[in-house]
């Protein structure tokens, strides 16, 4: 299969090429392309004219680097490796494997003439201790599975499977980029399986240091199973039989490995958000169909959460709207202009309106 071009990232990150000032931060959840995206703006380098010595690329995840262990040994591999005063395009791929990462970075921005690009699969990558260093410095762009427009780019209609049947492969299998809709169940299964359960340990267990994985996994299943639906802290501690204080914890965790996003509720005519009843999406709707390993039953739910992904995408902000008694889906708000947004399979039918 040929690699899918992600255009929409590619554009946004070279709305801030050569902003030396700006570190660009690539994050997402892993697997969803983000190093794809990194390579594929390598090569649109390389096209624009860019030569070869002027980029360095550094893969954490490669063995090729398991000698740099802290910030001390990526600023000895810097400084032997990388100019100081030539322009020099610098991608930092998974690099918050290194201890102290982002010292090395303000070493970068302050002492080098360098155009840098990080990637990391957890919103640690953003906390404080980066803030610390580049506050109000960075642009943070966050890489998804792959949109149905791009699914199709990778896995066109033929005269055997249309527009439609595709889109219900989309909604089956999702869109992480290793899955092949034209392959067996199984094979989909084993690798969204394979995600699920790399996110969970590295990205969510390690770096928070929770040593109970059954009860992250069962609150991770949980929200998986109950996809769009609201959310209470004490139902769910019922549940699990997990105390309401590490539901809390679990559930912040799994959005800060981008596993789940939130969507918080918004009062439609008092404009304010409120503190209760928000609901979660997984960030790819083949997750919940292979971790619980069942077919695809309801595909009302499927649809919405493809449709919260899309508005992320686009760059809204999505809120799940309360208007009197009844909900809107969702209420999205970008450049100052709120849209309000129903999601549904038919017109025909009362429940739509």
């Amino acid at each position: 299969m040929e690699e899918i071009p992600r255009t929409r990232y590619l554009s946004e990150l070279d709305e801030w090429r050569d902003n030396v000032d700006i570190v660009k931060v690539i994050v997402g959840v892993r697997r969803s392309g983000k190093s794809i995206v990194m390579n594929q703006y390598i090569g649109k380098l390389r096209e624009d004219g860019i030569s070869e010595e002027s980029i360095y690329f550094l893969d954490f995840e490669s063995s090729d680097y398991d000698d740099i262990a802290d910030f001390h040994d990526l600023n000895a591999y810097i400084a032997e490796h990388i100019p100081k005063n030539a322009r020099t395009y610098v991608f930092l791929d998974e690099v918050q494997r290194v201890d102290g990462w982002e010292r090395t970075v303000n070493s970068l921005m302050v002492d080098y003439n360098a155009d840098i690009y990080i990637t990391g699969s957890n919103a640690y990558l953003l906390s404080s201790e980066l803030s610390t260093y580049i506050s109000g410095r960075y642009v943070e762009i966050t890489v998804f599975p792959l949109s149905f427009k791009e699914f199709l780019n990778g896995h066109p209609a033929t005269p055997d499977i249309d527009r439609n049947a595709r889109f219900q492969q989309y909604l089956r299998t999702g869109g992480m980029p290793l899955v092949d809709p034209d392959k067996e169940d199984r094979y989909n299964r084993m690798i969204l399986e394979g995600i699920y359960n790399t996110v969970l340990v590295k990205d969510a267990a390690t770096r928070m240091r929770i040593r109970d994985l059954s009860g992250l996994d069962s609150i991770a299943r949980f929200l998986l199973d109950n996809t769009g639906n609201v959310t209470n802290v004490d139902n769910i501690a019922k549940t699990t039989k997990l105390a309401k204080k590490t539901v809390t914890k679990y559930m912040r965790t799994l959005t800060e490995a981008y596993l789940f996003f939130k969507a918080e509720r918004y009062d439609v005519v008092g404009k304010r958000l409120m503190d209760t009843h928000e609901k979660y999406y997984p960030v790819d709707t083949g997750l919940a169909r292979a971790v619980l390993d069942r077919g695809v039953t309801d595909t009302s739910r499927p649809l919405e959460n493809i449709v919260f992904l899309e508005l992320l995408r686009r760059g809204y902000r999505v809120r799940v709207g309360s208007f009197r008694d009844r909900e809107v889906d969702f209420t999205a708000e970008r450049d100052g202009k709120v849209e309000y947004f129903q999601v549904c399979l038919t017109m025909m039918e009362d429940s739509t309106y």
